[in-house]
């Protein structure tokens, strides 16, 4: 059949809405206005296929959780970093050092267009996966990939984090969490808690050996 010619990037446009995380921090694509004052946090990105816009439960949980977390100097690693949105805000939150890591190629070139467009300072992005993990240790440490990947990963996040850093997982269902929190227990994290949102999990451990 034949269909009719459209502006197919005005459409996504369209379709694609700002998220705000109650008044800690708001998302928006640059071709949105910006959020109320009200707002403590706001970032802007240009998400192109990269997973990271906010819209999903995953991200929410984790911006959530961020909130109560301590940031202020802290070096993180962002494992799966999609569209940089985590990364970004935690700089904002007072990060010292942030790497993120990304497996797509076309996402870690989309970190870097939206750290500039964020005029971030402190983020260096990376193509690439565990292997890509710089031989050094964090203090905090994001995951928001998928169960079966977290479990293959965490023994690379013990020994990337320091003694009492912070491990914030998410990209699992509620039912996973268990699993999660079983395997990570096996190198060396205790459960801090966890939270859940339609179905969706995301669990705080601290690094204890």
């Amino acid at each position: 059949s034949i269909i009719k010619e459209e502006n197919w990037n005005a459409i996504w446009e369209s379709n694609f809405e700002p998220v705000r995380v109650g008044e800690f921090v708001g998302i928006r694509a640059h071709f949105h206005p910006s959020f109320d004052p009200a707002v403590q946090h706001e970032i802007k990105i240009t998400p192109k296929m990269s997973f990271g816009t906010g819209h999903h439960q995953t991200t929410h949980l984790i911006c959530q959780n961020m909130l109560s977390m301590d940031w202020e100097g802290k070096t993180v690693l962002d494992m799966g970093a999609g569209t940089g949105v985590l990364a970004i805000l935690a700089e904002r939150l007072g990060a010292q050092q942030i790497v993120a890591i990304e497996i797509e190629e076309w996402s870690a070139e989309n970190i870097l267009e939206n750290v500039a467009l964020n005029k971030s300072q402190r983020i260096s992005a990376i193509h690439g996966g565990a292997e890509a993990i710089p031989a050094t240790q964090f203090d905090i440490i994001l995951a928001n990939i998928n169960k079966n990947v977290l479990l293959e990963q965490l023994p690379n996040y013990s020994h990337a984090i320091t003694s009492g850093g912070l491990l914030l997982l998410s990209g699992f269902f509620v039912t996973d969490a268990p699993d999660l929190v079983a395997a990570a227990a096996q190198v060396g994290f205790e459960w801090v808690r966890t939270d859940a949102r339609e179905n969706w999990a995301v669990v705080l451990l601290k690094k204890i050996q």
